[in-house]
């Protein structure tokens, strides 16, 4: 009989756990080695743009469903507060390096990036942005420039980087150059089915690479009717990547998150970290499918010094409505969340330097950095 009681109270407590368990409770056990990266980077992110998802929109914040959190320090060798190309340096190949660097460090001697390393154990990658896809942080993960602004060597660069999925704008850098080649041609010669005016097609075929260049220069604004792209250009990257058996690393970058900070323009602030939260649901719905995927959620830096205020009204605080205001058109020194889910997420915890966060996802997958890499 007491055997009988015992087995029923396990069974109800079993029963209880599964019906209060959300998707967001699923178990991913820790210390177990990721088969895939996602990385998302919301450019000019600090946390009080994370906060407008919460008072900005009905749906439910998906930052909520990340239990792994931590904050980078993101300072350069060059200067005090970092820009786009440092910051997303720091990550890509693990240097502090100066402002206006891509996958260089100090000295401007090019280093490694994860998606290099990876892509040479066997792994398909794949970029997507909101800007073009030469900007500085896609940038950062496959070339090796001195100067960001070196548009068309970067994307002569990316003809023969190891990516396999391509989607955001650029068009221009491979086809009004200044040395009048047309890269759009060598891109096809280089193996990649191109489309240049909309993502078109289901389940792409993992022999093939795929290069979605859908604007001259920066894709459009959310006010002025970008729609679904960046989380509809993941998705499709997600189910292609996916295809391989050996893993893949993909990198997203809502880019123009910073750009409404340096306009100080709060609503074209707020429609793109809405559309990037929206990206990271169908990152973290993929991966808590698949159980196997670390997914990274940073910012390179704040831009803007936003901040949620009560608003006032008759010069007295009205706490009841939030008005959002700016310190700066530039960028912030604030330090940086960092959320992290599956396979890994723990090492994403603490305070740490931003170069740290490459180190970690090679923790991760257990890959040695390179020799080059120098942690600072």
């Amino acid at each position: 009989m007491k055997k009988t009681a015992h087995s029923f109270t396990i069974a109800i407590l079993i029963v209880l756990v599964g019906c209060t368990a959300s998707r967001t409770d699923r178990i991913v056990v820790e210390g177990n080695e990721p088969k895939n990266i996602i990385l998302l980077i919301g450019d000019g992110m600090g946390l009080t743009q994370v906060s407008t998802t919460y008072y900005y929109q009905d749906e439910p914040s998906n930052f909520s469903r990340f239990k792994h959190i931590g904050l980078h320090e993101n300072m350069p060798t060059s200067h005090k507060v970092t820009d786009s190309a440092a910051g997303a340096t720091a990550f890509s190949a693990g240097v502090k390096t100066y402002n206006g660097a891509i996958g260089v460090d100090q000295d401007t001697v090019p280093v490694p990036t994860i998606l290099e390393m990876v892509a040479a154990a066997g792994w398909s990658t794949g970029l997507i942005a909101t800007s073009s896809i030469q900007h500085a942080t896609p940038a950062s993960f496959y070339a090796h420039t001195a100067q960001r602004s070196s548009y068309e060597e970067i994307a002569r660069q990316l003809v023969y980087a190891p990516v396999n999925f391509i989607a955001g704008g650029g068009l221009e850098y491979f086809t009004d150059r200044d040395d009048n080649i047309n890269y759009v041609d060598s891109l096809t010669h280089q193996g990649f089915d191109i489309n240049e005016d909309a993502l078109l097609g289901s389940l792409l075929d993992i022999n093939h690479k795929y290069a979605y260049l859908l604007a001259d220069d920066a894709m459009p604004k959310m006010q002025d009717g970008r729609g679904d792209f960046l989380p509809k250009a993941t998705k499709m990257a997600i189910d292609h990547l996916s295809q391989d058996k050996d893993g893949f690393f993909l990198m997203i970058e809502g880019s123009q998150i910073d750009w409404g900070g340096h306009n100080n323009d709060a609503d074209y602030v707020i429609q793109e970290t809405l559309d990037f939260d929206k990206t990271i649901g169908v990152a973290l719905d993929f991966a808590e499918k698949d159980q196997n995927t670390l997914v990274i959620v940073t910012a390179d830096h704040e831009t803007g010094g936003l901040s949620l205020s009560a608003s006032t009204v008759f010069g007295q605080g009205d706490y009841s409505n939030i008005t959002p205001t700016f310190s700066t058109g530039n960028h912030s020194a604030a330090l940086i969340p960092v959320f992290a889910y599956g396979p890994g997420a723990e090492y994403f915890m603490g305070i740490y330097q931003n170069n740290a966060i490459f180190y970690k996802m090679l923790k991760a997958i257990k890959m040695d950095a390179p020799k080059s890499a120098k942690k600072k």
